[in-house]
Formats: structure tokens, sequence, C-alpha cells
């Protein structure tokens, strides 16, 4: 059985680092990959260490690959955020919960030694589409 596999793109968020799309849509699901907090235009980190800053531009990036794709925060089902300092756990619930209204999605954060481009956020979603 072949599985319907389409790359979603978007000019509205950074484009891939690497050998990755944005995000990969099959029948009814949206995988995101991660983002950090490029700036989608510059290219360049958003923030200067400052990590509500950061999550605010994860966020923005995350919800025009979402978009991209047919959905948006309210089809996410699971995230998962990797912290490099689980020191930031309470500033990043604060900017991410932001974007879910009603019932959140399952979520799982990760401390991590390092993350691209000196990010201190990285966050990656999953989302229910037609």
């Amino acid at each position: 059985m072949a599985i319907l596999r389409e790359a979603v793109s978007t000019e509205a968020a950074p484009r891939a680092l690497g050998p990755y799309s944005q995000a990969v849509k099959i029948p009814h699901l949206v995988f995101c990959s991660g983002q950090i907090a490029l700036d989608p235009k510059t290219g360049e980190m958003v923030g200067g260490g400052d990590v509500a800053a950061e999550v605010r531009q994860v966020m923005a990036n995350l919800g025009a690959v979402l978009a991209a794709a047919g959905a948006d925060f309210s089809r996410v089902v699971k995230t998962t955020i990797f912290l490099v300092d689980m020191g930031d756990f309470g500033v990043v619930n604060e900017v991410y919960g932001g974007s879910f209204s009603g019932s959140p999605p399952a979520r799982s954060t990760v401390a991590v030694k390092q993350l691209p481009k000196g990010a201190r956020v990285e966050i990656e979603a999953i989302a229910v589409v037609d």
C-alpha cells in the first residue's frame, strides 16, 4: 500500500537548513519539522538570547508552516519542545501556551546540549488536516 506523501514548503517560514522538508503531509496528518527562531526573510536568529522573543518567533514560524499545510494551532495534537536550558521552561510555557486556546496538545519537553545556530529552543508539531 503506497502512502500519499506531500512535502510542504512556504517562504513565510525559514527554509530548511539541511536535507529535510519544513513539513510532510499525509492523509489526515501533517508532521512539522522543528522550528528555531530564524527570521524567514533574513535567515538570522531573532531574540539575541531572549528566550521569550525566540519562542514568539518559533511559534510564528511553526504557524506559517501549519498554514501552508492547511492547518493551524487548533489542529495540533502533539508537540515536542527542545530546550538548551531547562531553566527557561517557565518562560517557554507562558509564550507557547498563548498559541493554544481550549485544550492544548500533548507535549514532550526535552533538554538538549545544543541546537542549530545557537538557538535556545526548537519546537516541532503534528497536526490533523482534512
